[in-house]
């Protein structure tokens, strides 16, 4: 359910879902929380690292790396060298 939630927010940001994500870690490293509620907070800890990926897959597919050569610029897909 809370993964349908993360993929239907479409106000989600990159750098929203990154900090809950932070926020999860160190609730869960400070230990204070319940067995279940550390459960769903794993959860939750997993679906927002999966968005995460996708945002940042999705973004270095976009990227284009503009390079010169000899006074020609050319466009190269991100990672390819």
């Amino acid at each position: 359910m809370e993964n349908e939630k993360i993929k239907k927010d479409d106000k989600l940001t990159f750098e929203d879902a990154l900090t809950r994500l932070e926020k999860i870690v160190r609730s869960l490293e400070e230990g204070n929380v319940p067995l279940d509620s550390s459960l769903s907070l794993f959860e939750e800890g997993t679906k927002l690292i999966r968005f995460c990926s996708e945002k940042i897959d999705a973004a270095e597919q976009r990227v284009k790396i503009l390079t010169e050569k000899n006074g020609v610029v050319t466009e190269q897909e991100f990672g390819s060298t």
